[in-house]
């Protein structure tokens, strides 16, 4: 093979490579954010109810977050060795493509989406819909506001 040809082969593989780490860091930082929020959400509906709620649902923001952040690992795992595993084979000149990775990651990712759908479709009416819950509301943002701000008469300045 042409040393041009098996250099352009090369470049090909380590953007092929550089994308499969692109697509983990998204798995994993929207994962972590997935997570992150919905902790954040169970701690805003625990201040506002003002008693701790228990979680022990399996499929909850948190956990599939998680799920988000392992599949990114084991996706620069995978990209890792796939990388190594087709710079040999253009070394030998047998390249042999393989689908078998694309169709494990859209798979997972598939799976990973439909673990989704119950948070978006069952999720427990939001603790400001409720009237009574409002008033909570209003009643803590409206405490804390209150004592954070101190009303003041405005001072006007005049420019000389």
């Amino acid at each position: 093979m042409p040393e041009i040809d098996r250099q352009r082969e090369h470049q090909a593989n380590e953007r092929t490579f550089l994308a499969w780490m692109r697509t983990s860091i998204a798995l994993i930082g929207f994962g972590f954010a997935l997570a992150r929020f919905g902790l954040f959400l169970h701690e805003l509906q625990t201040r506002l109810d003002e008693k701790d709620l228990p979680s022990h649902s399996f499929i909850s923001s948190q956990s599939l977050g998680i799920g988000l952040v392992i599949i990114g690992i084991i996706f620069i795992a995978l990209a890792v060795w796939r990388y190594n595993q087709v710079f040999w084979q253009i070394e030998r000149g047998d390249y042999r493509p393989s689908r078998l990775l694309v169709w494990v990651t859209a798979a997972i990712v598939i799976f990973l989406g439909f673990l989704s759908i119950p948070l978006l479709l069952f999720r427990q009416t939001s603790p400001a819909n409720s009237p009574s819950s409002r008033s909570r509301v209003e009643r803590y943002f409206g405490k804390h506001l209150s004592t954070s701000l101190s009303l003041k008469p405005q001072t006007k300045f005049r420019l000389r």
